[in-house]
Parts: C-alpha cells; sequence; structure tokens
C-alpha cells in the first residue's frame, strides 16, 4: 500500500514559478515542493536575459503591454497581459527587497538592458547575465528559511489523484516508493518541454511531465503548437546547448553568415531585434542553404565579458573569444507558449488545480513570447496563485487509498533510444519549418515509438504524449503565425486571428 502525506498546499516543481508559490503560501498554510531532482534543477537557473518590467524613466506599463501584444501576433489575452504589466514592476521590487543582487546604476536605481522588440530599456539583470540564477538562489534561500515548507527532491510526480473533477493531489515515486501526496490544492509549475526536442537551451529536467499528466487528468490545454525557437544558441555537440541571450543582440551584436553578409538587414526593419521567431527562421534558413551563422560581437571588445561574464566562460571554455572571434550560433527550442489553460488566478478546468509558470497557458505571451517576459510571468501568476489558493477549503473526504506500485523501468537502453528517437523526430518533421506531409509523418513516427516503449519508461511516455499533443495542434493550424511556422500556409490568415487550439 503507499504511504500517504497531508499537506495544506502541494507545489510541483522548483522555478521561479513554484519557488515563489511555495514562499508567499506559506505565510499563512503549510506548503510541500516536490521537484525531480535538485531545488536549483530548472530552466529559471540557466535564464540569461533577466525580467522585463516598466522601472525606467520613460517607460510605462502601457508601452510594456504594446510591445507583449505585438510580439504575440493577435493570440494574447489582453487582460492577462494588463495584470503582467501593470504588477510586473512590483514583483520585482519585491524580489530584490527579498535579496536579489540586481544589476544597478551608480545612483541605486536598476541598470536596465534591451532585448528584441521592446520599445524601451526595461530588462533588469543579474551579475549580467546570471539573473535566473539569483532568482533561483534568492528564492530557494527563503524556501529553506521557512519552517512551514517540506521539500521532497528526486521525487517524480507520476499522475494526478483525481474523482469527479477534483483534483486531491498527486501520486509519486519517492526513493522508488509508491506515494501520495494528499492537498487541499495542487499547484503544477512544472515547466517546460525543450528536451522533446533534438536542439534545445532546456535542461534535462524539462521533458514535458505537466503537460502530458494534465492532459491525462482532463485537464485544459491550448497553444501547444506555439514553439519559441531561441535563435542563437551556441553550435556546439551538446545536450543542452548553451544559450547565446538576447542581450548580447541588444548590447549591439549582430548576425552574419559565411560570406560575411549581415542577412538580417534585408528580412525585417528591427534587423537583429526583430521577434525571435523572425531571427530564428532566418538562421534557420541560411544553414539549410548550407551556410554556417555566426554572431559577431567584437565591436563590444573587453566590455563583453564584463557585462556577460557567463556567457563568456561558456565560450572561453569552448575555444572561443568574443572578444576576438566569431560566435558559432544555431536555433534550438527555448520555451513553450501553450500549455494548460488557467484563468487570472491560475485556477485550471479542475477543481483544487493550479498551474503557474511555463507548463501553464494564461494567455500573456500569445503566438510568441516577448523576451524576458517568462521570468516576469512566473513571477506575478505564482503571486496571484499563492493569494487564491489561502482562500481554498479543506478537503473533507480525501479518496481511499489504492493498492498500487510504482512501475520499474528494467530496460534502461530502451528507454533512452525511445527518448532520442522523439527528439529527433520533432526535430526533424514538428521544429522550425512544418508542413502538413512531415507533421502527418512525425506523427505516425511517435505513435509508433509510444507502442514500443518499454514498461516503466514514465518519463519517456510524458515526452511522447507531449510531442504529440504539439504535432496534432501544428497540424490543425493551417497558417503561419508567431512561433508556428508552415511552409505551405506560409502566412497568417485572418480567419485564424484570435482562435486557439485546445485539448
Amino acid at each position: 500500500m503507499a504511504e500517504r502525506i497531508r499537506t495544506r498546499f502541494l507545489v510541483v516543481g522548483s522555478g521561479v514559478a513554484g519557488l515563489h508559490t511555495a514562499w508567499r503560501a506559506s505565510a499563512d498554510s503549510d506548503v510541500m515542493v516536490l521537484t525531480k531532482r535538485s531545488l536549483f534543477d530548472s530552466a529559471t537557473a540557466y535564464a540569461q536575459g533577466g525580467i522585463a518590467a516598466a522601472l525606467g524613466a520613460g517607460d510605462s506599463p502601457e508601452l510594456h503591454r504594446q510591445d507583449t501584444l505585438a510580439a504575440g501576433a493577435a493570440l494574447c489575452d489582453a487582460k492577462a497581459v494588463e495584470v503582467l504589466v501593470e504588477e510586473g514592476p512590483a514583483r520585482v521590487r519585491e524580489l530584490a527587497t527579498a535579496g536579489a543582487h540586481f544589476d544597478l546604476e551608480p545612483g541605486g536605481n536598476f541598470k536596465l538592458g534591451r532585448e528584441a522588440a521592446h520599445s524601451r530599456r526595461r530588462i533588469v539583470h543579474a551579475h549580467g547575465d546570471q539573473t535566473g540564477a539569483e532568482v533561483a538562489r534568492t528564492l530557494i534561500k527563503r524556501v529553506k528559511e521557512s519552517e512551514r515548507i517540506k521539500v521532497l527532491e528526486k521525487a517524480r510526480i507520476l499522475d494526478l489523484i483525481i474523482e469527479n473533477g477534483v483534483v486531491f493531489g498527486v501520486k509519486a515515486a519517492v526513493a522508488g516508493k509508491p506515494v501520495e501526496i494528499i492537498a487541499d490544492a495542487t499547484v503544477l509549475a512544472t515547466g517546460g518541454c525543450g528536451q522533446v526536442y533534438r536542439y534545445t537551451t532546456n535542461p534535462e529536467v524539462a521533458t514535458g511531465d505537466g503537460y502530458a499528466i494534465a492532459h491525462r487528468a482532463g485537464a485544459k490545454l491550448a497553444d501547444m503548437e506555439f514553439v519559441q525557437f531561441h535563435p542563437t544558441a551556441l553550435d556546439t555537440p551538446e545536450n543542452p546547448l548553451q544559450l547565446i541571450s538576447e542581450a548580447v543582440r541588444g548590447e549591439g551584436a549582430v548576425l552574419l553568415n559565411e560570406e560575411g553578409e549581415r542577412f538580417m538587414l534585408k528580412k525585417h526593419r528591427l534587423a537583429e531585434l526583430a521577434p525571435r521567431d523572425v531571427v530564428a527562421r532566418e538562421i534557420f534558413r541560411q544553414k539549410a542553404g548550407g551556410r554556417r551563422v555566426w554572431l559577431d560581437a567584437r565591436k563590444l571588445g573587453r566590455t563583453f565579458e564584463k557585462r556577460f561574464p557567463g556567457i563568456f566562460a561558456i565560450c572561453r571554455a569552448r575555444g572561443v573569444d568574443p572578444s576576438k572571434d566569431l560566435i558559432p550560433v544555431t536555433p534550438a527550442v527555448h520555451y513553450m507558449m501553450g500549455g494548460i489553460v488557467t484563468d487570472l488566478r491560475g485556477r485550471t478546468s479542475l477543481n483544487r488545480l493550479y498551474a503557474c509558470g511555463e507548463v501553464s497557458r494564461t494567455g500573456v505571451h500569445g503566438a510568441n513570447r516577448l523576451a524576458s517576459n517568462s521570468l516576469l510571468e512566473g513571477l506575478v501568476f505564482a503571486e496571484r496563485v499563492a493569494r487564491d489558493m489561502i482562500d481554498t477549503k479543506p478537503l473533507t473526504t480525501p479518496p481511499r487509498k489504492k493498492n498500487w506500485e510504482v512501475p520499474v523501468l528494467r530496460d534502461r537502453g530502451a528507454a533512452q533510444v525511445a527518448a532520442d528517437s522523439i527528439r529527433q523526430v520533432m526535430w526533424d518533421y514538428c521544429g522550425i519549418d512544418r508542413s502538413a506531409k512531415g507533421l502527418r509523418l512525425g506523427h505516425a513516427k511517435l505513435t509508433e515509438i509510444e507502442s514500443r516503449l518499454p514498461q516503466g519508461a514514465t518519463e519517456e511516455a510524458n515526452m511522447v504524449q507531449t510531442s504529440l499533443l504539439i504535432a496534432d495542434a501544428a497540424l490543425l493550424r493551417k497558417e503561419s503565425r508567431g512561433g508556428h511556422f508552415r511552409s505551405d500556409f506560409p502566412r497568417a490568415k485572418r480567419k485564424w486571428s484570435g482562435k486557439h487550439i485546445e485539448w
């Protein structure tokens, strides 16, 4: 019989959204945080760019709203965007008060950078290009200091415990043993799904678990076709790939092909600072034509190391000196705009289940996330989830315990082969350039992989199920919009404006 643990609130995930939710909710109640690896293993910890917020002179939430809506390609939820930009500045200031060491001007104001598709300098950084690590450090410290928060590391969520549309908690594997965690409210903050693709900047834990688990439980998902490809990952044979932040282009670096041509000048009025989908697609086309692509940051000279110490160290470790050398770059999967549908309080379609962070679809990103809005979304909507949960009434009669066991994976080699196959299929057929023929072929291959998964391959099952959601949605949207590009439907269609594909 599975062990049963009772807690007031359960948070699954340890990125900015999960940690912030746990910290803020613990002011009122006991909270349990469950994470697949350690507290520091999340996409948050690797975020280089920063946090976007209207904090500078000449900026305003209205300008931030306009930029976000423009990037979202007519698919943003206007009310959600308003919440994001209006509440964002306060969340950033609170994080600074909580101990986050953001970069400041000599006078004490935030030192603000600019990134693609932003009309103003509004990006808050920490230690140059280590913003995510500083955010994670700050929130982990707060979580560990709270006597009301219990952390379960190296614990895998298997499925939600649900009866009659009510979520009572989760089934989890803790040290290989079956554990049921019963909670008055459950929060999925499990992050993204970049690891279902061959080339990604996402950490190894980003296998799409939350999407698949929510889908199996019957929660509503939407916009799964909108995968954001970051234009500039360091082009090396690694997994995950190292990110070369958009902020490098914001400081003046330019893209060159093998002929030394600055090709983005002919493709968009903002050139290298065009929306990410535009830049990623043009780099992809250059590479598809047999040309390598380089980021030229040489004009930054010695200031590169000071402004981007983490990126500088990453490049130097791989034999590239950004002050003297061109940096080889390639597009890579970076972010999922779609996910579990929530309202403005983070509530999902299932009673007592919340979602926040990348696994959620709040509506703020639309078809294409504006740079550095992700950490902001995590902070803003985690705060809203925490405040809403506090009013959740305690459960009266949890479901009876059932006899179940954790599936044992006996063939790890076969599971690894399946994972590698999923990632290659998604890159080849459901990547930057899609078509009906390719998507159907990819779907068939994914279905075949799913049919021969070895018993106990729970993570790989989540990967393939999430991949199928992406492929199905991409096949249904017969147009190109934001992060979704169809070579057989290369333009946006008015009839698809404001239309979402839901599951």
